[in-house]
């Protein structure tokens, strides 16, 4: 067998594994698996923080948030956080001098992050 046919083989068996225990998995359970291969894949996000009906900051190619959880009880707390890069003309693209930054954003802030369309 050659190595790209064995690779074949092998690939086409762990996604029959996976769609077999995805089909005994509940509803919750095939979105942690997917949760968990799109954090593994990663994903092109976007973030956007409100004051009123206008934004104020955006945050580009970030790929996942994360709840923040305590080290000892570990519950989670009142904000999330990422790391992306800052929009400071909120043009919704990367330009020159734009940093990749570690950001927080609590549970009070009116926010919306979606996967970039383009």
């Amino acid at each position: 067998m050659t190595a790209g046919r064995f690779r074949s083989v092998v690939a086409l068996a762990a996604l029959g594994a996976v769609a077999w225990l995805a089909s005994g998995c509940t509803q919750e359970q095939q979105n942690q698996i997917r949760r968990d291969i799109q954090n593994w894949t990663g994903t092109d996000g976007v973030l956007e923080v409100y004051a009123g009906n206008q934004v104020v900051k955006r945050f580009l190619k970030i790929d996942k948030l994360s709840t923040a959880l305590g080290t000892d009880d570990k519950q989670p707390r009142h904000y999330r956080y990422g790391y992306g890069v800052l929009d400071d003309n909120l043009n919704g693209q990367v330009d020159a001098g734009e940093k990749r930054v570690y950001f927080e954003i609590g549970e009070y802030n009116a926010y919306v992050f979606f996967e970039n369309p383009k």
